[in-house]
């Protein structure tokens, strides 16, 4: 017996629509590729599903950019004008809207002012009055923690267990005149609780002959 005959109508079934669609799909590209080989033609085709899927096919000897140039010169028609004028529009707004914020930029440091009335004005105003608190505030803000941060720094230089640390590094570093031949290797370790921190010297060194130190580490406490 032969397939009785398929009524075309819409198919509701979403899972037989799908598969349905995917069948018809693969026959008409396998039809497309036999013309193309048989025929010797060009053949395009662009297939949106009803999710949106995008599927295409073009013949191997030209391109879809091609057969749509050829198409509008064979027809007269232009498929882009539609889309220029869309979006020459939307440059139109954003014209507009870019010309709008120049001139409140503008109002906003007392230039075209001239243009606004009484109530515009006294809303400039309030604005400007609203900006002007936001920005001292944040500047008040900015110079206190500056101040915080200098009075830390002042607090760590007022330790007198960092200031003598500093006294005799000072006077350690006066004792060397940085050549590599008055010195051995000198280490000086320190940390936040200010542990002892031993310096290995060189004994034959005149300056710490003359202060008492002799060829031995020094624990600096």
């Amino acid at each position: 017996m032969g397939r009785g005959k398929i009524e075309i109508k819409r198919i509701e079934n979403t899972t037989n629509r799908q598969v349905t669609f995917s069948k018809r799909r693969a026959g008409i590209i396998k039809k497309a590729k036999e013309l193309t080989v048989l025929c010797d033609a060009h053949v395009s085709l662009i297939l949106f599903s009803s999710t949106q899927k995008l599927f295409e096919y073009c013949s191997p000897t030209t391109t879809m950019k091609k057969m749509i140039d050829r198409y509008q010169q064979v027809t007269g028609t232009n498929l882009w004008d539609s889309h220029y004028e869309s979006m020459q529009k939307e440059f139109n707004k954003l014209k507009e809207k870019n010309e709008r914020l120049r001139k409140s930029i503008r109002q906003r440091i007392g230039e075209d002012l001239d243009e606004l009335n009484h109530s515009e004005l006294c809303g400039l105003e309030q604005n400007l009055s609203e900006a002007l608190k936001k920005i001292r505030l944040t500047l008040e803000n900015k110079i206190k923690r500056q101040i915080d941060t200098s009075r830390k720094k002042i607090r760590l230089a007022d330790d007198p267990r960092n200031k003598g640390f500093r006294e005799l590094q000072e006077e350690i570093n006066c004792s060397f005149d940085g050549s590599e031949d008055n010195y051995e290797s000198m280490m000086v370790i320190r940390n936040s609780d200010a542990q002892p921190c031993p310096v290995r010297v060189q004994h034959s060194h005149p300056n710490l002959h003359e202060r008492g130190y002799g060829c031995h580490d020094l624990s600096l406490g």
